[in-house]
């Protein structure tokens, strides 16, 4: 049902009312030039060609007299602007050479008809009523009628100006130009054809080079091709001399191993243990376990005995020091030298004392 084809109905167009533009009453030729379309603006209230507030209010005068510097400035660029675009828009012409010294240039009608220069044109109103999308007639050549009075004057040959005089420098402008464009172009002509010359010499040497190029890219591509079919036959050489090898040693070596198998049974198995004397194992396992810890602990005693031997000549030591530190009393004069022989006698008994018991220390 979906691609079933709907009946063929009359085709009908509609669209909204709408307003037509003003066009105007004569077609314009077809080698006119398209006149500029103003922009249209959609709301009056945003028109800028619309003024704005009542008609009959008071336009005020600024408050200060003097002109705002933006604003002229502003006015200043538009009539550049304008003024460039009207030089843009109008024809080149010639200009007029500067006058000869002693005159001036006035300004003449050199028209073909005259007319007579007013401040204001004349104007008339006219009316005529047409038929609507005829065709434009042609446009008469413009003859202004004549006004004014005719005036000659006589000018003899040589007054107005010399020609020899006024067209030289004309014609040194005019030569020196056309010396100077020829010199241009000859410049021009000269450096294209060093160009050409160049871009061919260019292309010839990069035609060159990519000769060469690929001439050793296809050497190199070849000698790649050789190094790799001479390493994989160099490859396949070694494994077959390897292969050989390994045959010929494992046949060499099943031989040796067969021929002493059991005698490095049996000794394999005297080395592991398997075959043990008894009284051997016995002393191993029970006697010097036992003769290792009672040695431990009589040296472990003897160091008890040292250690404690040490502390108590530390201590005698100690106390024989404080003893001698504090000031002696005065001693008599009869007893004064059996003192001094005891003082000495104590004061180098405890260094033989300590000599004698770090020999035993060090030796340990």
């Amino acid at each position: 049902p979906d691609l079933t084809v709907a009946p063929a109905l009359p085709y009908t167009y509609s669209s909204q009312p709408r307003s037509l533009l003003a066009r105007p009453k004569y077609r314009a030729p077809p080698d006119a030039a398209q006149p500029e379309k103003e922009p249209r603006c959609c709301n009056i209230m945003r028109d800028p060609r619309v003024a704005r507030g009542p008609a009959l209010a008071i336009r005020l005068l600024p408050q200060s007299t003097q002109p705002n510097p933006i604003e002229i400035q502003k006015q200043k660029a538009a009539q550049k602007k304008a003024l460039a675009r009207k030089r843009a828009k109008e024809p080149i012409r010639p200009g007029t050479p500067e006058p000869v010294e002693g005159r001036e240039h006035i300004y003449v009608q050199t028209e073909l008809y005259l007319e007579e220069i007013r401040d204001r044109m004349l104007e008339a109103d006219r009316e005529c009523q047409t038929d609507d999308f005829l065709d434009r007639p042609p446009t008469p050549l413009f003859i202004p009628a004549k006004t004014g009075k005719d005036i000659a004057t006589q000018i003899e040959e040589g007054e107005l100006f010399d020609f020899d005089i006024e067209v030289k420098p004309i014609l040194e402008v005019l030569i020196g130009k056309t010396v100077e464009q020829a010199l241009l172009e000859v410049m021009e002509e000269e450096e294209l054809a060093h160009l050409r010359a160049h871009q061919r010499a260019f292309i010839e040497l990069r035609n060159a080079e990519f000769a060469e190029l690929q001439r050793l890219e296809e050497q190199d591509r070849r000698i790649r091709e050789e190094k790799e079919r001479r390493r994989l036959e160099h490859l396949e050489k070694l494994r077959k001399q390897k292969e050989t090898t390994e045959k010929i040693a494992a046949r060499a070596f099943a031989k040796r191993y067969l021929a002493d198998l059991i005698p490095s049974v049996f000794s394999n198995l005297y080395d592991s243990g398997f075959f043990y004397d008894f009284i051997e194992r016995d002393i191993e396992t029970e006697f010097l376990p036992w003769l290792m810890s009672e040695v431990e602990e009589t040296l472990q005693k003897k160091v008890l005995g040292r250690i404690m031997l040490d502390s108590l000549i530390r201590t005698v030591v100690e106390k024989r020091l404080e003893a001698f530190s504090h000031p002696p009393e005065e001693p008599r004069p009869t007893d004064a030298a059996p003192q001094v022989s005891g003082e000495t006698d104590a004061a180098d008994q405890p260094v033989t004392e300590k000599e004698e018991t770090d020999q035993p220390v060090a030796a340990e």
